[in-house]
């Protein structure tokens, strides 16, 4: 392919060099990057020399497909990583030298790593009898899966600054300038924290905060762990680095000297991941560090239409955050083109909706691919989700979401498998619910429908019965059975006995092997709901990897006779504990279908789009961060004054700046065009006056002027 000269000028450099890329999403840095690796590996360079760092895994995927490509060098591969992989790797390599000084109660025996799951599922066990004995955080009204879920937080956010988690508190405090009831808060959150801590030291359980603080303080200055580093990678590409943690940040500036060569590359205008730890100004102090800098400038992604709609949104909302205009010019009546906007105002939400599907079809009728249009709201709800499914099914037009804060229970195909293994395990006193089961069984058994399956449940149901609950499809009235089919009757009789047959025998085999045989054998096959359906597929496949991982890290630790990690497991998702995210559900992103997610989603995902639908932009999710009343992202970070309180004008200064980032970041990875979804009421019916809209108009209205 063709190089841009400043592609060019990158690979003019020699390898033997430090290298600092930045510039704006839609410049061909990330391109460059996997020339520079083909360079490399043929300047002859052994690939497993090579490690390319990035905050998460799926943005090192350019990199893998570079390898898959380059067949010659498939006798080794690169290596990829995070922190929190470096972190794992290092500990779990050195564990016997560092174990007894980093206090662990057991430092003989191995260490045991929590996903995020088991991690909230340990902070769970620690934190709940707090709740319910000793009054703690009894001013909340939140769920408690999002208490367990914000310490965690809070120590993940300690270790990736690099402040000791015993100040978690107290900073937290000393921003605060509300009631003094949130000092009693912050006071629980840091018992928490230190309670959970020492948990994990007693049981040799690493969560995240304490691999990444275990590394740092132990083994990073260990001289033999950076030895066994600097003799297994010679060279380093590290991309994205500006969503990268400060501690990352460290550990790359302590380690650059190292290398033979180093690319890092760094995105202008980002830093969406501030909300976990993502620090701009530490990644761009690495450039001081590089012997060569290079800036990348022009734009591949825009059409001159989107360039000047982005140009008209920085002019305002750097008004609004009282900025110097000067450098900015003024938009032209191009901008216009760049925007799709209803022909008349929409005042309900569903309207909303079938103004959006039914334009995606008219792009796609022109000739536009479903998989170059992205559907993109600040957060996915279920409504909006099936919503715009259900429109995009009527007309025929492919789709694919996406939501990583999705909980694991919302899949109907999780409800289903695990509504199902309450009645294989009768001994679980955990009975399903009628209407929780006339979904599972609507789900999976093929031609009935929820009402049909409500009555036949009403029917067969029996919670009181020791053994198995359900009765047999013959013992239902004939009129019933008529109604409800005697084909449906012959598949939940098989499903029934099936279930009967491993209550009855294995009953008390693990929760995963039971999933995996009830899909396998069951549910997978002609005649059921699951049956050549790949997305139901990949969520069980999740499912039972969650349900393992689980089982190996915490039946292990908490032994008992009254102990079935299947049981606690069932308990855990029923408490809305979120499930580890994969990196396959990047990967499976259809070719061939509309796609639709949470706009930071799409953002991270680093690939640009012919068209952007952006829905609900009346709503201020655009610009406010989520109540957490347990944490804050701006106090923990590294940048945070001690002693300063954070007041109004810092949470507007901060909606501001979340504004402007997340637009010129869409905007950034757009060809063609922007659809503004927008109603006058919101989908729970409140007026929509959000501060995009008015972004948007006086950007339209200044556009005007210029053509004047």
């Amino acid at each position: 392919m063709l190089l841009t000269d400043e592609q060019g000028l990158l690979l003019t450099q020699p390898i033997d060099t430090k290298i600092f890329v930045q510039g704006k999403a839609g410049t061909g840095k990330t391109t460059a990057g996997v020339h520079w690796l083909q360079k490399l590996l043929k300047s002859g360079v052994p690939p497993h020399q090579i490690l390319v760092f990035t905050p998460q895994r799926s943005l090192a995927q350019p990199y893998l497909d570079c390898m898959h490509d380059e067949g010659g060098f498939a006798h080794s591969v690169i290596t990829t990583m995070t922190l929190g992989g470096l972190a794992r790797r290092m500990v779990d390599l050195f564990w016997p030298l560092i174990s007894e000084e980093a206090g662990f109660a057991h430092p003989n025996q191995p260490p045991h790593f929590l996903t995020l799951e088991s991690g909230q599922y340990y902070m769970a066990h620690v934190v709940r009898p707090l709740i319910e004995n000793e009054g703690y955080f009894e001013s909340l009204t939140i769920h408690r899966n999002r208490i367990y879920a914000q310490i965690l937080d809070n120590l993940n956010k300690a270790a990736i600054v690099g402040f000791p988690c015993e100040e978690i508190g107290p900073r937290l405090k000393s921003a605060w300038i509300g009631g003094i009831e949130q000092f009693n808060i912050y006071d629980d959150v840091q018992r928490c924290a230190d309670h959970f801590r020492q948990f994990c030291l007693e049981h040799n359980l690493l969560d995240f905060s304490l691999q990444v603080e275990v590394f740092l303080q132990r083994l990073w200055p260990l001289r033999l762990c950076r030895e066994h580093l600097i003799q297994s990678y010679r060279h380093l590409i590290a991309d994205n680095i500006e969503e990268d943690t400060p501690v990352t940040h460290d550990v790359l500036r302590d380690w650059l000297p190292e290398f033979e060569s180093a690319l890092l590359i760094a995105d202008e205008e980002a830093g969406f991941r501030s909300f976990l730890g993502a620090d701009v100004i530490s990644a761009f102090s690495l450039g001081s560090t590089c012997e060569t800098r290079l800036w990348f400038k022009q734009n591949l992604v825009n059409e001159p239409a989107i360039a000047q709609l982005k140009t008209g949104v920085q002019s305002v909302i750097s008004q609004l955050q009282s900025r110097n205009e000067e450098e900015i010019e003024s938009p032209t009546p191009a901008l216009r083109e760049a925007l799709g906007l209803p022909g008349e105002p929409i005042k309900l939400f569903p309207s909303m909706v079938k103004w959006v599907t039914q334009n995606v079809a008219e792009l796609i009728e022109s000739g536009v691919p479903p998989a170059e249009i992205v559907l993109l709201a600040p957060y996915m709800p279920d409504v909006l989700r099936f919503a715009l499914g259900d429109g995009l099914d009527a007309l025929g037009i492919p789709h694919q979401s996406h939501r990583p804060s999705r909980a694991l229970r919302d899949e109907p195909a999780t409800q289903t498998l695990l509504s199902l293994a309450t009645i294989a395990y009768p001994g679980w006193s955990m009975p399903a619910q009628p209407v929780n089961l006339a979904l599972a069984l609507s789900q999976a058994i093929e031609g009935l429908d929820l009402v049909r399956a409500q009555l036949l449940v009403n029917l067969v149901f029996e919670p009181g019965n020791d053994g198995i609950m359900l009765k047999p499809f013959e013992a239902i009235p004939n009129e019933i059975k008529d109604r409800i089919t005697y084909s449906v009757g012959e598949r939940y009789n098989r499903l029934r006995q099936w279930l009967l047959e491993v209550a009855g025998a294995e009953g008390n085999q693990n929760l995963d092997f039971f999933l995996s045989r009830l899909f396998g054998e069951v549910l997978s096959q002609p005649g059921f709901g699951f049956h050549d359906d790949l997305e139901r597929a990949n969520t069980v496949s999740t499912l039972i990897e969650s349900v393992q991982k689980f089982r190996w890290a915490v039946g292990q630790q908490l032994p008992g006779e009254d102990f079935d990690p299947g049981k606690e497991y069932l308990q855990m998702v029923q408490d809305g504990v979120i499930a580890a995210q994969y990196l396959r559900t990047w990967e499976e992103r259809s070719p061939d279908a509309v796609f639709m997610a949470p706009a930071y989603t799409f953002l991270i995902s680093n690939q640009p789009v012919d068209v952007q639908f952006w829905l609900d932009i009346g709503s201020p999710s655009w610009y406010q961060r989520l109540h957490q009343p347990l944490t804050h992202p701006s106090v923990l970070s590294r940048h945070w004054t001690a002693g300063d309180v954070w007041d109004a004008d810092d949470e507007l200064a901060a909606a501001h700046e979340t504004l402007r980032r997340l637009s010129i970041g869409l905007l950034n990875r757009c060809r063609k065009k922007v659809y503004i979804g927008m109603s006058t009421l919101d989908i729970r019916g409140y007026e929509n006056r959000g501060l995009l809209i008015r972004i948007i108009n006086e950007a339209w209205r200044r556009s005007l002027k210029e053509g004047a």
